[in-house]
């Protein structure tokens, strides 16, 4: 079940949080930066792993919090084209692999519940009526909660 809600991500009661990055990411905007903000741990693994691994876009990354929170990085752009340059731009294939491994994960690991923004349509550059379709082709059938972010409100709550 597909829900679409404003507010803060960060707020949510999901047990998981997914996000769309860029391999070897930066963190630097966004709901990434807020996420680096909020658990640094994540990003140092984050990084780490990026490090030791050949990372595809399409692919994802899974990192577990101490306090029981699970985010999913799913790599929906292009890889900088060096190290000090901005992320490529997200492309519909790769969102669509990244959801279809998320779908799988969920499975995998029993999720309760999943938080996601409007995925890859912030730093990412694609527009929402190309995504929102994978996005319930994927994550419609699962037998949680599915709550989309549409509109990012800092601080508020929202009714999940």
């Amino acid at each position: 079940m597909i829900k679409e809600v404003s507010g803060d991500i960060l707020l949510s009661g999901a047990q998981a949080i997914a996000h769309g990055v860029a391999p070897n990411d930066h963190f630097a905007s966004g709901l990434a930066l807020s996420l680096r903000e909020r658990w640094p741990a994540m990003y140092k693994d984050f990084r780490h792993y990026c490090q030791g691994h050949h990372v595809e876009p399409g692919s994802l990354w899974t990192w577990g919090g101490t306090d029981g929170v699970r985010i999913v990085s799913l790599f929906t752009q292009e890889p900088a084209k060096h190290e000090h340059a901005n992320p490529g731009k997200a492309h519909v294939e790769h969102v669509n692999h990244a959801l279809r491994e998320l779908h799988k994960l969920v499975l995998k690991e029993k999720f309760t519940s999943l938080a996601l923004p409007r995925l890859a349509t912030g730093v990412g550059g694609l527009d929402w009526q190309a995504v929102r379709p994978l996005i319930e082709t994927h994550l419609g059938g699962l037998d949680i909660p599915v709550i989309v972010y549409r509109t990012y409100q800092a601080g508020v709550k929202a009714a999940e």
